[in-house]
């Protein structure tokens, strides 16, 4: 069989590095079960119908020693193709798959990969159906669907975990139905199921599903007016509850998503998901925590860590002075990995240096960031933690692991928005990956601008596998093109604010521009677009303040650059007066959110008098007002009242109409400067420079203090956490010093009440504490005691050559002592067996050195199994006087342990006997009976009293009388029982014999002419004999015990009892007549 290798951090765990995403438009649904599960799948595939579109993928814990017979049990119940993967396989359609034994199995672009299953994973858990699920996630994305039907334990929680966070959707096993509930309990449990539903009822759904949610990118651009005007809604929705305006993102997955929510509610049409979610503020959270796609991991993409270690970390502290803190900001960083995988590189990156850093971890989603401080993840989680890391770096508890505090301490997790919310400033690095992918081009750029503006010069930017700086490449350049990361070049840079564009603007839209918009990047576009289809004359792009961001053509004749300090303001760089113009019909455009026209301005340049028109254009479908200002020449007359181009020597005629004209323009234009009173305008103007190099000031005084906010709010932040910090180190002081004195109070308490002796001697053999048990078993007191060299004890009767030899050992040579005997004679108590153990307490202060010195009087105990080996030996004396075979089982009735006796009896070995294996000694007629009447007796726990044959050592069969008694123990419970088997193959021999005598014996006497009757020696009859029989006319039953006396005639009833009477009692003969 040929498996094709796959990287060893595939194989095991799941994803770490980033899979090509599959073009496969059809579903695949992963099954994932365990202990349980072939009756679970069985019902499942039984309701799969031929032609469902999807395929299905089985992941089974089976036993790696043996070949799984799984894809022929499974084909019996189901005509779909059921296939065992025994090579990469391409993953087609209405198919089964089947993970074959022994094997871990990952999804990629349309195919199944196989690798050899690892002995043991870093947590010593083995996950294949995570593993799978989390792979398809990352993969097929929407298309993915996980199942986790019975089985016990938890894999599968985390995979289904992941394809719900790519947007796929979840199912579980319902309890009822599931023969171990375990797993399906536990994704449950975790919040990570859609449906709970029986195995039946799961495919039926499945189909429903797919009908509504699984559309191709065009059908979801072009889909019905009435569905786009209810998912612009619910963005608005969205963007009113929560802040956050998902307009610009990528609008096919936002609908995916949308739309995955209207199936798990049950909702027939978007229009009814509307409805319900307007009055349901816990749906709304749902579906803003869906959107925001919340994918990560630990060391996400080796290589790139690598690169930072090796490349990234280096060149920046080149530049750092000492002491100075290096600045990470992790931009959408989930649940935390990543910003802790930053802190754990960079440590193992500095080793013994102790440069300072500080990491920014922020994200749009709350609950990400309250599980990020935490620092708390699942053992599933940490697969990609290095041993050494995860020994170093995290402590193991119950649930999982946590990150140490001192990697916590380098971070600080905050709810933020970079497109929204100023950004953080002097950053050495940003990473952002796997953000941008989900945004339209526009909000890329504003992102980048944004990181641009926060990064310190030769900053470092690290991007997503599928993410680039296209967008503006005057701003980044290209380190490691395959790893995604870039560094900031050193050129001005423009914090671009986002105006969120107005929820009755987005709703008012015509659809025809939504449907289009991968939306025009910028403004720059969009006045590329008007100027190419109407407009051919110069021009210039201008924003609300009437900066010029844009210029279209040669402006020379219009517009200049004024003395002085330099300026992109419209008004400032206009030629002769235009400003004035340009000032009235901004102000008409803005009001009136139409194009204006202002024609024949008079505009002398050069000497030529040139008549223009000025037109006014508001941008649409821009973020930010924006202002298209166009420049139309009407026609050139010379200063001189001549048309330009014109022969000098025209006719007088000709010389009257142009002064007739000029006149006309002359007057018009006195009428138009009375009209707009130029006076006032001057001093309107002059006011207005005044003002606007008063805002120009408040412009960059508010700059300043932004960033100075910034600078405070990274502070309080800091401040805040180390406030929370020492808030809890102190009450976690509070509490370990309660511990502490409740745990001395308890081990006091402990010491004080144990029945043994303990002594705590010094360096120097002296005694510091000694407990009640020592002075009430040896009858000192405490003043004679504690200081007291142990050998002075008790008029020195501790003074023992080898116990002072061990003792002088301990310390120097790092020894113990351990149940070390003593016999000795203490005056106050006679002679007593101790027992000694001693060892040396381990404390900080190495030159305060202890040792405990405990102490066991073992001297009822000595006798007590002096009395119990006597006994011992008169019981075997006993058993060996009536020749019997002692033995001995549990409590079960199971013979255990060694049985010499029953060895020598019947020649079994130790390991044949164990158990009910003595049954295969008792004779085959017998041996039944037996088990069955000693299986009784164990039940009732009555005595166990039986006769059978026996196999003997030599083969032959000896008959034993059987006898066992249970040993109850004082609660009433049986501690093992007691049996002996005792030979009677004698007995039996001559009860044989004796029967055999007495049935010749009646076979004579029936043979005989008199009447022949015997009786017991009670007087009970007990034979007649057939003469007897047919004389009397009854049957024995009739005639057995006294029934004899029917045959006597009642006058000689009474005569014959008594002499009878007198026979039994004397034991003379019987004689009447």
């Amino acid at each position: 069989m040929k498996i094709k290798k796959v990287p060893k951090m595939i194989v095991l765990s799941p994803s770490p590095n980033s899979p090509v995403h599959s073009d496969n438009l059809f579903p695949v649904v992963g099954i994932g079960a365990s202990a349980g599960g072939l009756n679970a799948f069985k019902t499942f595939l039984k309701a799969i119908t031929e032609n469902s579109g999807m395929a299905y993928v089985l992941v089974q814990h089976l036993d790696p020693k043996h070949e799984s017979v799984l894809p022929e049990l499974l084909q019996k119940v189901t005509t779909i193709p059921v296939v065992e993967i025994t090579d990469d396989i391409k993953v087609l359609p209405n198919h089964i798959y089947v993970i074959p034994s022994n094997k871990m199995m990952v999804a990629t672009d349309g195919v199944l990969l196989l690798a050899p299953r690892p002995e043991k994973s870093k947590t010593g858990r083995y996950l294949p159906i995570d593993l799978f699920f989390t792979s398809l996630a990352e993969v097929h994305q929407s298309n993915a669907i996980g199942v986790v039907l019975s089985g016990t334990a938890s894999d599968g929680t985390l995979g289904l975990k992941a394809i719900k966070e790519h947007g796929g959707i979840t199912f579980a096993q319902d309890e009822a139905s599931a023969e171990f509930d375990g797993m399906p309990n536990s994704a449950a449990q975790a919040g990570v199921v859609d449906f709970i539903l029986p195995p039946e009822d799961i495919p039926k759904k499945l189909l429903e599903i797919i009908s509504k949610t699984l559309l191709s990118d065009k059908e979801l651009q072009n889909i019905p007016k009435k569905d786009e005007d209810v998912f612009k809604q619910i963005l608005s929705l969205l963007r009113i509850r929560k802040g956050v305006d998902f307009t610009y993102y990528k609008q096919t997955t936002i609908r995916r998503r949308i739309l995955r929510r209207v199936v798990i509610n049950k909702n027939e049409e978007p229009a009814d998901y509307l409805k319900f979610l307007r009055g349901n503020s816990q749906e709304q959270d749902l579906l803003y925590q869906d959107m925001l796609i919340p994918v990560t991991s630990f060391f996400r993409d080796k290589k790139t860590f690598d690169n930072l270690c090796n490349d990234v970390f280096p060149a920046i502290l080149k530049y750092k002075i000492p002491g100075e803190v290096t600045r990470i900001w992790v931009a959408g960083c989930s649940t935390g990995q990543e910003a802790y995988s930053f802190a754990i590189c960079f440590k193992n990156f500095l080793g013994d240096n102790h440069e300072r850093i500080q990491i920014f971890g922020t994200d749009l989603s709350e609950p990400a960031i309250a599980k990020a401080r935490t620092g708390m993840y699942e053992k599933s989680e940490v697969d990609n933690v290095s041993e050494e890391n995860l020994k170093a770096y995290f402590t193991k508890n119950n649930d999982g692991y946590q990150v140490n505090k001192s990697i916590r301490d380098l971070c600080v997790f905050a709810h933020h928005n970079f497109l929204k919310d100023p950004p953080f400033g002097k950053m050495d690095c940003i990473s952002c990956r796997n953000v941008l992918i989900y945004m339209e081009p526009y909000l890329q750029k504003k992102a980048l601008t944004t990181f641009h503006y926060a990064l310190n010069p030769k900053g470092y930017l690290l991007l997503g596998k599928s993410e680039t700086t296209g967008g503006v490449p005057e701003l980044f350049g290209s380190v490691e093109k395959n790893d995604k990361l870039y560094t900031r070049k050193d050129v001005p840079g423009r914090f671009m604010q986002v105006a969120s564009v107005r929820s009755e603007q987005i709703l008012n839209r015509p659809s025809d521009n939504l449907k289009s918009e991968s939306l025009r990047p910028d403004f720059q576009k969009t006045a590329d677009d008007i100027l190419l289809l109407k407009y051919t004359p110069a021009g210039v792009v201008i924003n609300e303040t009437m900066d010029i961001v844009h210029f279209r053509g040669n402006t020379a004749n219009y517009l200049e650059q004024a003395s002085g300090k330099p300026s992109h303001n419209l008004l400032m760089m206009a030629k002769n007066g235009l400003g004035f113009e340009l000032r009235n019909i901004l102000h008409k455009a803005k009001i009136d959110k139409v194009a204006v026209t202002k024609e024949n301005i008079p505009l002398n340049i050069n000497g030529h008098l040139r008549h223009i028109s000025i037109e006014a254009v508001p941008l649409p479908n821009t973020l930010e007002p924006y202002y298209l200002i166009l420049f139309h020449d009407n026609n050139l007359i010379d200063a001189d009242g001549s048309l330009i181009g014109n022969n000098k020597k025209v006719s007088a005629k000709t010389k009257k109409i142009e002064k007739d004209i000029q006149i006309q323009l002359l007057e018009r234009e006195l009428a138009q400067a009375r009209e707009d009173m130029r006076s006032i305008t001057e001093d309107q103007e002059a006011s207005n420079e005044e003002l606007q190099s008063a805002n120009e000031e408040l412009l960059s005084g508010s700059e300043e203090l932004q960033s100075l906010n910034e600078e405070l709010e990274t502070s309080k932040e800091e401040l805040q956490s180390t406030n929370e910090e020492l808030t809890v180190l102190n009450h976690e002081l509070i509490n370990l010093n309660e511990q502490v004195t409740d745990a001395r109070n308890y081990a006091e308490s402990i010491v004080a009440t144990l029945y043994q002796p303990l002594l705590v001697l010094d360096k120097n053999l002296r005694v510091k504490t000694a407990n009640k048990a020592f002075y009430k078993i040896f009858n000192l007191n405490e003043q004679e005691t504690i200081g007291a060299l142990i050998y002075d004890l008790g008029n020195r009767q501790w003074n023992i050559p080898a116990l002072r030899t061990l003792l002088e050992e301990i310390l120097p040579q790092k020894t113990q002592i351990t149940d070390y005997e003593v016999t000795q004679n203490f005056s106050a108590i006679d002679e007593r067996v101790i027992l000694l153990s001693a060892l040396e307490i381990t404390r900080e202060k190495k030159e305060d050195k202890l040792i405990l010195l405990s102490i066991e009087d073992v001297t009822e105990r000595k006798h007590a199994q002096k009395k119990i080996a006597e006994s011992e030996e008169r019981f075997q004396a006993a058993v060996a006087a009536v020749e019997g075979i002692v033995w001995t089982n549990n409590a079960a009735g199971e013979m255990e342990g060694e049985q010499l006796g029953w060895n020598a009896l019947t020649g079994q070995s130790y390991e044949a006997y164990q158990g009910y294996g003595w049954a295969n000694a008792i004779h085959p007629d017998d041996a039944q009976p037996t088990i069955d009447t000693w299986k009784k007796a164990v039940r009732d726990r009555k005595d166990f009293v039986f006769e059978h044959r026996v196999r003997l050592k030599n083969g032959n069969w000896g008959y034993f009388s059987v006898k066992a008694i249970p040993l109850i123990n004082a609660d009433g419970e049986v501690r093992e029982w007691v049996g002996v088997h005792t030979d009677i193959s004698e007995r039996k021999q001559s009860e044989d014999l004796l029967k055999k005598s007495e049935s010749r014996f009646r076979k004579m006497a029936d043979l005989m002419p008199q009447k022949v009757w015997t009786a017991d020696m009670d007087g009970n009859y007990n034979y007649f004999n057939k003469c007897w029989l047919d004389y009397s006319g009854f049957d024995f039953e009739s005639l057995k015990d006294n029934g004899w006396k029917k045959v006597i005639h009642p006058e000689d009833w009474e005569e014959t009892t008594a002499r009878w009477q007198h026979s039994i009692t004397t034991g003379e003969n019987f004689e009447m007549e």
